[in-house]
Order: C-alpha cells, then structure tokens, then sequence
C-alpha cells in the first residue's frame, strides 16, 4: 500500500493530478493507493518514537516471547515491563515489538506513557 500524506488545505491542482497518476499506476501493478489528510500529531510523534525502535537489534532474545504473555491481557506499561525486568533492558524491546505490530496500543489517544496500556496483537481488547 502506498499512503500519501498531506493536508487538504496543502493540495494544489497539480498536486491531484499527481495523486490521481500515483494512484493509476499502483493499481498497474496491483497496489493499494490511499491519501490521508494531515496525520493526528500524537500518533505522528507516537509512530516517530517507536520508528528508532525498528532496528531488529533492539529486540533482546527472548522477549518476544515472554512480552507477548506480560501483554497477554492489555495492561499498563510501565508496570507490566517492570515484571518481565529491568526496564532499561526491557523497554526497547516492547518499543520493537510495538513498532513491528506484534504488541499494539492506541497510538493516537495520547503520548506513550508509563501508563499507556499494551496488548499483544490478536488479543482481547
């Protein structure tokens, strides 16, 4: 899927002749073409934060697995971390696995905090 971003208020006519083009040639080759308005400044500054977490090294071995069952239920954040460990050790992981999808939150509520609440993916809400 290719998304482009920018404020209605930002769109000149060229600029939609240039999306509605964008969008025929990702239907060409069978992708999916969506443009959003201007993205909600809270999840930009959430979806920022976790993207330093990207890096696959930030992922300690064995987290994965023992974070999906901390997050098992949604919990708070900071607490649920401090049961699993060290959250200096622990906290980049949860932001890996937050930025890869296999733990969620609602990114677009408020800024991240130590209250935030977490669950792993496919899970209850």
């Amino acid at each position: 899927m290719v998304i482009d971003v920018r404020a209605d208020d930002q769109i000149e006519p060229e600029d939609a002749e240039a999306f509605a083009a964008t969008e025929t040639a990702c239907e060409s080759v069978g992708w999916l073409y969506r443009r959003v308005g201007a993205v909600d400044p809270v999840l930009a500054a959430n979806v920022r934060w976790l993207s330093d977490y990207k890096p696959s090294h930030c992922l300690r071995p064995g987290h994965s697995s023992e974070l999906g069952r901390a997050f098992a239920r949604p919990a708070p954040l900071l607490a649920t971390v401090r049961r699993v460990g060290d959250p200096i050790a622990v906290l980049p992981s949860v932001f890996h696995l937050m930025w890869s999808g296999a733990l969620n939150a609602d990114l677009a509520r408020e800024p991240l905090t130590g209250t935030t609440v977490v669950r792993a993916a496919g899970r209850p809400r």
